[in-house]
């Protein structure tokens, strides 16, 4: 195949996918409501169970629906029918099944349904076989039919798995938005990320605290540019007895003073400081922290009790 050939048949498999996505949300009803209460009220965990690619996509499916506040896990369908069947809960605290099959008769997916008849459990099914064995012992019925797939051949799952996902991925957003679920909440379940990291860390957690570039009123220039060069940092904390912040000297700061004036003889820090700079309390969260930098511009901020005494600097790049 040609370059030109191999991106047209990729931009065409997309547009027919995005098509066949379009064609999904009209025919969204009632069911789907249907759906997501039956997950809210459920005092158990959601199973998400399915074979070959089906059970891919209901992976991803589960993964999702437990990061965002729903307990799921996915079930091998055939581990299942030998044993792990003693995982489903049917007492008080009954969970629902999602089974996903897209001919709605999947052999290995069926073999479960009359287990879980016996159980009382509630099935969900995910497929695009309407008036399948699935389809008809289905407590709810999510339509995820296609006209074909996007496969030359019209064989490997393809548009048909795109369905399933957004099926399930649209479930998680509407239980996202009915649970009210925040990005604390998100953060709680992914503390290992960065969006957990900046949402549950506090700022003593990540603050610098020793060798801070402290200069007094009467610093020199010269030991000014010493003192920010030794930290590290770009600028120096100008403090008075206790380390009570009085100013702060940026670079920036630096570089207007030198273009204003021509000699820095006799200059000192108090001459060149920004008085009463932004400051933040260790007991903040660090999101908080990044948000007052990015709405100030400013690259650090400095940590101050409520005495106003210096504990520490926080720099944009921790």
């Amino acid at each position: 195949m040609e370059a030109l050939e191999i991106q047209n048949t990729i931009k065409a498999a997309i547009s027919e996918q995005g098509k066949a996505l379009n064609e999904l949300s009209e025919r969204v009803g009632a069911e789907f409501v249907t759906a997501v209460e039956l997950i809210l009220s459920c005092k158990g965990r959601v199973i998400i169970s399915g074979m070959g690619k089906s059970g891919l996509i209901g992976k991803k499916i589960a993964a999702t629906l437990a990061s965002t506040g729903t307990r799921s896990f996915f079930m091998h369908p055939g581990e299942a029918f030998h044993g792990d069947l003693g995982m489903v809960r049917y007492d008080e605290f009954a969970d629902v099944v999602v089974l996903i099959s897209y001919s709605g008769e999947t052999d290995e997916v069926l073999k479960l349904i009359p287990s879980l008849k016996n159980f009382g459990n509630k099935i969900i099914g995910i497929t695009g076989g309407l008036s399948s064995t699935l389809a008809n012992n289905a407590d709810v019925l999510l339509d995820a039919s296609v006209k074909e797939e996007v496969c030359p051949n019209n064989l490997a799952p393809t548009t048909s798995t795109t369905a399933a996902l957004a099926i399930g991925d649209a479930l998680a957003v509407a239980l996202i938005k009915a649970r009210n679920f925040q990005p604390l909440d998100f953060a709680r379940y992914h503390p290992g990320g960065s969006l957990g990291r900046r949402l549950l860390t506090r700022v003593s957690d990540v603050m610098k605290k020793e060798n801070l570039p402290f200069v007094d009123n009467n610093t020199s220039l010269h030991d000014v540019l010493i003192a920010m060069t030794q930290s590290r940092t770009g600028l120096a904390l100008v403090v008075k007895k206790g380390n009570v912040l009085e100013g702060i000297i940026t670079d920036g700061d630096l570089r207007r003073f030198m273009l204003k004036n021509n000699t820095i003889h006799g200059v000192t820090a108090s001459d060149i400081m920004t008085k009463n700079p932004v400051g933040i309390c260790k007991s903040e969260m660090l999101n908080q922290a990044e948000l007052i930098m990015k709405e100030k511009h400013i690259k650090c901020l400095v940590v101050l009790n409520e005495k106003n005494i210096v504990e520490g600097l926080l720099d944009w790049a921790i």
